[in-house]
């Protein structure tokens, strides 16, 4: 057999149970079918944030260490980070880039959707490695670019300057022909590039998509098949997806899922007004539609490589960059409360106009935690909520229709596609300059059944962002959340009775915490990983009132 092909799909904040395959009533044949042919995992995770993941993909190590040791529209804000290395805000020098290393072995490597990892020139797309582009820079984007602009001609939305790369050229969204939906155009492009590709060389293909990061919207013909779908609120779609991951043998029948927390003051389903209850259920309406809409255009690009005859050859991985988005986490620290004025003046958010590309609304909390039940809150909690995502690996001999709940990092993609491909990893130096070797490890002993496990009890993994903090061996996860969202101390949970981190066991358990807080501290030394004192970390993106941001 010819050297396999890569197609590496991630969709952007989606929830553990937002596709089919993984106990939702969202419609996702496509990636259920992909499901079928390949293997479910649950113990997948990855950074609590956008970029951060997205680094630890490409570099196959932490991302204190390749550059996004906290979100770029962070550090831009907070001079505490800046200049210290790790904390680039891009994709930094001290790591090969897995295109590049592909390029440089012979691949074809093609991207087609959000980038995220550095607006500079030298590190957009076509500089690290990718051949054929097309991309969106910043973390997120109007998905039918409209682009309101201020008097100074300056964008409205300042934290989404409407940036994208064809190849090496920057365009705006004035430079985009024809009609434009994201996850559309995103597959359409994947697919032209895919049939015009050189059929001499493997290709490497990543689509990474910004569905259903907000705003949300979608075809009204998409969301109209949702219609009434969730009038019942979001902790009966909690229970109903629950009990559906239970049945799939994707939690255990026992399961303590972690109650709902109301951290912030936002209101619970039955303290809303009616009126509330349908602008919140349309909201979610639209977030379905914009995952089914992602799967068509997933099968679409399958389609065309299956026409090709490529697809038994195709190692396909399918999962999100973290939990589902309960914040407005990239526009808090650039606009503050003055997004919501710029909402109300550029956009109409109406009942009957939410989804379309005029409007502009965000999931919310209460969703969101509905969506990565049974684990704990959402996206930028370093909780299992923020981190452990739907993931699905499809490719002839890796356990094909089967579930695993093997813990699994995204650090480890990059060592399993380059074992695959029969190419090393440069070690210690690359394209004249130093790197880091990655810090994840290959599925593929696994896969082919000559391992039983990927990492083992012994292997220590560690995640901190905005202040929160965790480090996690085999079944034990210590987490430190600061003020506001936690009370400045360690808590240890048991993961293999307690997956929900629901009973703190730090006071039964002091010596195994005592245990972690060293891996801990090893960990801040390995990776260059630095916190701020507590209550400026975390706390000033989420201890917001939700009122003042008209959720």
């Amino acid at each position: 057999m010819s050297r396999p092909n890569f197609l590496i799909i991630i969709a952007d904040d989606l929830g553990f149970s937002d596709v089919g395959a993984f106990g939702s009533e969202i419609l996702t044949p496509n990636l259920d079918k992909l499901a079928k042919r390949g293997l479910l995992q649950t113990g997948f995770h990855t950074a609590s944030a956008c970029s951060p993941t997205r680094s630890m993909l490409m570099s196959g190590t932490d991302n204190h260490l390749a550059g996004l040791g906290q979100m770029a529209e962070t550090i831009g804000r907070d001079p505490f980070y800046q200049g210290r290395p790790g904390y680039e805000g891009m994709l930094n020098d001290r790591v090969a880039a897995l295109p590049e290393i592909l390029s440089d072995a012979g691949y074809e490597t093609i991207m087609s959707g959000k980038w995220h990892l550095g607006l500079p020139v030298h590190a957009q797309p076509h500089a690290r490695g990718f051949q054929k582009v097309f991309g969106l820079l910043p973390g997120a984007g109007n998905h039918y670019l409209y682009e309101p602009f201020l008097e100074d001609n300056t964008p409205a939305m300042k934290f989404l300057p409407p940036l994208y790369v064809e190849g090496a050229k920057q365009i705006t969204h004035k430079d985009i022909e024809g009609p434009f939906y994201s996850s559309t155009y995103f597959a359409d492009r994947m697919v032209g590039f895919l049939s015009e590709r050189d059929k001499s060389k493997p290709f490497f293909s990543y689509l990474p998509f910004t569905a259903p990061h907000w705003p949300l919207q979608a075809p009204e013909e998409e969301v109209a098949q949702y219609q009434g779908r969730y009038d019942a609120g979001p902790e009966a779609l909690r229970l109903e997806r629950l009990e559906r991951l239970k049945t799939l043998g994707l939690v255990s029948e026992d399961v303590q899922a972690h109650p709902i927390i109301n951290a912030y003051g936002e209101k619970s389903w039955a303290d809303l007004t009616g009126d509330e209850r349908k602008l919140s259920a349309r909201k979610m309406e639209v977030y379905s539609a914009m995952v089914t809409v992602m799967d068509k255009e997933i099968g679409k690009v399958l389609q065309e490589i299956e026409d090709q005859g490529e697809l038994d050859n195709t190692f396909v991985f399918f999962s999100s960059d973290n939990g589902a988005e309960g914040a407005l986490l990239e526009a808090i620290p650039i606009m503050g409360n003055a997004i919501t004025k710029t909402i109300e003046r550029f956009f109409d958010n109406s009942l009957e106009n939410i989804g379309r590309g005029n409007s502009w609304t965000y999931l919310g909390p209460m969703w969101a935690q509905a969506a990565t039940a049974p684990s704990r809150m959402y996206k930028a909690w370093s909780t299992e909520g923020g981190i452990r995502c739907p993931s699905i690996i499809a490719y002839p001999g890796s356990r094909n229709g089967s579930v695993t709940h093997e813990f699994t990092t995204v650090m480890d993609i990059l060592p399993t596609v380059l074992d695959l491909a029969g190419v090393p990893h440069p070690g210690d130096e690359f394209r004249g300059r130093k790197v880091l070797r990655p810090r994840g490890k290959s599925w593929v002993p696994y896969l082919s059944g000559k391992e039983d496990e990927v990492h083992g009890d012994n292997a220590i993994h560690g995640w901190e962002l905005f202040g929160q903090a965790a480090i996690r061996q085999g079944k034990w996860k210590a987490v430190w959340l600061p003020p506001p969202t936690g009370n400045d101390k360690w808590l240890l949970y048991d993961l293999s009775i307690d997956p929900g981190e629901i009973k703190d066991l730090a006071a039964e358990q002091p010596d195994k915490l005592k245990e972690l807080i060293t891996f801990w501290h090893e960990y801040e030394a390995e990776t260059g990983t630095v916190m701020k004192d507590s209550g400026e970390g975390f706390g000033r993106f989420t201890g917001v009132n939700w009122e003042d941001w008209g959720q």
